[in-house]
């Protein structure tokens, strides 16, 4: 399904160091949260990618100026999802969104069944009547593109063109998790391993 937030997982993918800039993880964050936003899970491609995606701070820059460069304290979020949170500080949504304990209804409503789920929800504001509404309409244009468009539904579900190549960025500080390369999108895509959609 469109909405299925990622499957379970212990650790983050990739461990960028040392850069002077945040936004210098950005090709990481992209790979990481394959081309989406974290919380509400928006595509790339449904909108424009340099002027609707963020990197989010999760521990606000404001309470926590320490880890401003941390990439483990960064995600991939939509304009939208990252103006709603502002400086409040929520659980890594790392951690949160592959636990399982989110999920998208065929009705577009967002269940969480944890507590550190359900604030997420609230803080970010997932379940407001338009956000539901929004899902709604996307599982449709789904369910209607898979049944009389193919074409159009792998150009809507599709990986993006220019999937970065992780392993031409040496970060200053080092790669805490260099296996992580391997498993990047444009690996997969090198060895042919890439699906059609996600």
């Amino acid at each position: 399904m469109i909405f299925d937030y990622p499957e379970p997982r212990t650790a983050r993918r990739h461990g960028p160091y040392g850069y002077s800039r945040y936004e210098s993880y950005r090709p990481w964050l992209r790979d990481e949260f394959t081309f989406r936003c974290i919380y509400c899970l928006k595509r790339e491609r449904w909108g424009q990618v340099t002027a609707e995606y963020e990197l989010d701070h999760f521990q606000p820059q404001t309470l926590h100026p320490d880890l401003e460069l941390s990439y483990d304290n960064l995600v991939y979020a939509c304009r939208r999802c990252n103006n709603v949170k502002r400086a409040q500080a929520v659980d890594d949504p790392f951690a949160v969104a592959t636990s399982g304990h989110l999920k998208v209804l065929g009705s577009g409503e967002l269940l969480a069944i944890s507590g550190d789920a359900i604030r997420l929800v609230r803080v970010l504001d997932l379940n407001a009547e338009i956000m539901i509404q929004w899902r709604e309409m996307w599982l449709r244009i789904a369910e209607l593109a898979e049944e009389n468009d193919p074409v159009l539904y792998r150009n809507l579900f599709r990986f993006p063109e220019d999937i970065p190549r992780l392993d031409r960025l040496i970060p200053t500080g080092g790669n805490a998790r260099p296996d992580g390369v391997v498993q990047s999108w444009f690996a997969r895509q090198e060895r042919d391993e890439l699906p059609e959609s996600y």
